[in-house]
């Protein structure tokens, strides 16, 4: 039962968790000890996409190969895993690029797609390989897809301007979504404000509370994946954009036991979708030619921090990064300006 200071973090992993308990009521015993073998060190939200890849896994192996015929996949044995070799994951990679499930919506995975899924399937093997339950970890063979590097897509500096005057302007919106803009124009400028100014995933913004904003020191709490609460600070601009979204916010009675900070029209916490939706309305408008996502305003306050400080490790403390070469990876490619500098910065003849 949901409390009134129970956070955001904690709600998603009961929903997780009660979501992995469905799922499992259908895997083989032996499968449970994988999901509780990893769950200190994995996220409810990691537990849950192994068991949406695994699933997939065992259907296929019990409907598209000849080793179990007749057998449901709460039959299979952890020596079952043996029967497998190197052809039977080959031709599991093909069938992965396109494939029905059992309610008829057709799948289609690229590589990356196929990569996450394939992973799954090797941590699954490793670890009843490394606890001596299987004596040969087949899985560990397997070539992964090789995955081509994806262009960073992000708003360029007058998009960024473009943008932001969009949602608080509404020009280019039609008539229908004008109505709801009129209702939420205070709100959106927030969040788009916030997520570019701060680069905030788009689930650490809606999991934010009202207590959570400190103006005071133009700071925010907020709960990073796995778990770690962390300071963050933002600038006037955002601060602007906040307070006005608060102020607006504490005008509706309706909200007085809701803790969110952002809101939906419903007047329950915001979701994820939602704000996907909204950033796509807007930026549908800026540039239609660009696939524009939280992830890619993200990916724009990241790069233009990079470029801002020229120091990896603040934007890999800032974005919440573990690895900093996951930063160097996305952020630190050098720009076609930082190229024409260098054109010119070395002379031939002196």
């Amino acid at each position: 039962m949901k409390t009134k200071n129970q956070s955001y973090y904690n709600e998603q992993n009961i929903k997780n968790t009660n979501k992995l308990r469905e799922i499992l009521k259908d895997f083989p015993d032996f499968a449970l000890d994988f999901f509780t073998g990893i769950e200190g060190k994995t996220s409810s939200l990691t537990r849950l996409n192994y068991a949406y890849d695994l699933r997939t896994f065992f259907n296929w192996v019990i409907n598209e190969t000849n080793l179990f015929r007749g057998k449901e996949m709460i039959d299979l044995e952890v020596r079952d895993l043996e029967k497998l070799h190197t052809t039977h994951f080959e031709r599991y990679m093909s069938y992965l690029s396109s494939y029905t499930k059992e309610d008829g919506e057709v799948m289609i995975n690229g590589e990356r797609g196929k990569a996450r899924k394939i992973a799954a399937v090797r941590s699954f093997y490793k670890y009843f390989f490394r606890r001596e339950m299987i004596s040969v970890d087949v899985a560990s063979k397997i070539e992964m897809p090789k995955l081509h590097e994806k262009p960073i897509i992000k708003l360029e500096d007058n998009e960024v301007y473009k943008y932001l005057s969009t949602v608080e302007t509404g020009y280019g919106l039609s008539g229908h979504e004008k109505g709801f803009h009129k209702h939420t124009k205070t709100r959106d400028v927030a969040i788009m404000t916030l997520l570019l100014g701060t680069g905030l995933r788009v689930s650490e913004c809606v999991g934010l509370n009202v207590s959570d904003v400190d103006f005071k020191n133009n700071a925010i709490s907020i709960t990073r994946k796995g778990g770690n609460q962390v300071i963050l600070y933002f600038s006037d601009e955002v601060k602007v954009a906040l307070f006005d979204w608060i102020e607006e916010r504490g005008k509706n009675p309706q909200l007085i036991d809701e803790p969110a900070l952002f809101i939906s029209l419903q007047n329950k916490r915001i979701s994820t979708r939602a704000v996907e939706k909204l950033v796509k309305k807007y930026a549908g408008i800026v540039t239609p030619l660009k696939h524009i996502t939280p992830h890619k305003l993200r990916s724009t306050y990241g790069t233009r921090l990079y470029h801002a400080t020229q120091d990896i490790y603040i934007v890999a403390d800032v974005l919440g990064h573990k690895d900093v070469n996951t930063t160097k990876k996305h952020y630190a490619a050098i720009s076609d300006n930082i190229r024409r500098q260098a054109s010119t910065a070395v002379s031939l003849k002196q």
